[in-house]
């Protein structure tokens, strides 16, 4: 099976592509939005994709539900802490719209608003947390492969891991005894001052311990350094560790993505929190 792709339309970026069996259409650009809305519906016709989800500045949102688009999540203050951003979605076979597990989601939902109180830890006294290197790339892809079977990025690869840390992905790392134990990173817009926290792993030996919630904590400090003014997540929505831990850092739910992303093996529902980093956002 061939890989999903990055390309330009008319301005626009998107990702499509049979392992997510979908469109993803990651930033509008210059694109006009009418006929984008349109394109890519076209575009999944004559691939045969199930879905299309379009992630778009708000004052594009009239253009997309003409076109028969409905929003299924948003961040406010995406765009420079000012506007939101809303994830508009398509579905060509209608079946995909509906989630199996929606009740577990719903439930994992409600347990993670519950946490939200619940007091962070320390981080133990033999470990670190850093902003990991291209040294470290090799044992990063590892611990990506062993923890995600299937991803929508291709973070498997060590090439690929240290060419985005030269351009907008800083990546931290959690070390126990010099060994990598736990990673995340921070997909950084600077254009628009928001960041994406993504891609969190920890060893299964070392789970249970809030690894995850400890380098959100010093991932939000080093993008507040930067500017950023929103960060988001799009968190497994049957995960509820994960969803827990935006929880307890003060993210606010703001949607479900339904069956959108290859993930550990199959396609998966994600959940969308998000939190200002800054007052005016």
């Amino acid at each position: 099976m061939s890989k999903d792709i990055i390309e330009q339309m008319d301005g626009a970026t998107l990702q499509h592509g049979p392992d997510n069996d979908r469109i993803y259409l990651m930033s509008i650009g210059q694109a006009d939005p009418q006929q984008l809305a349109e394109q890519l519906k076209t575009l999944a016709e004559e691939k045969g994709y199930t879905k299309i989800v379009a992630k778009i500045p708000a004052s594009a949102e009239k253009a997309f539900l003409g076109k028969g688009y409905e929003k299924e999540a948003a961040i406010p203050g995406f765009y420079n802490g000012r506007e939101a951003a809303l994830f508009m979605c398509f579905y060509p076979d209608p079946s995909r719209k509906h989630a199996k597990d929606a009740d577990e989601i719903d439930s994992i939902i409600t347990l993670a608003r519950n946490m939200k109180d619940k007091p962070c830890p320390q981080l133990p006294a033999d470990m670190e947390i850093i902003t990991c290197g291209p040294e470290h790339a090799r044992e990063m892809s590892s611990i990506y492969k062993q923890v995600f079977p299937t991803y929508p990025f291709p973070i498997h690869d060590p090439g690929y891991i240290r060419e985005t840390m030269q351009s907008h992905i800083r990546y931290f790392g959690i070390l126990c005894n010099n060994r990598l134990v736990a990673l995340a990173s921070s997909e950084m817009d600077r254009e628009n001052r928001n960041v994406e926290m993504t891609d969190f792993a920890t060893l299964p030996g070392y789970r249970g311990q809030s690894l995850a919630i400890l380098l959100l904590e010093r991932m939000e400090q080093n993008m507040q350094n930067e500017g950023i003014r929103t960060a988001y997540t799009i968190a497994r929505a049957a995960s509820p560790g994960m969803n827990i831990t935006f929880s307890r850092a003060g993210y606010a739910f703001s949607g479900t993505l339904v069956n959108n992303t290859n993930i550990s093996g199959g396609i998966e529902s994600m959940n969308v929190w998000y939190r200002p980093l800054s007052p005016s956002a």
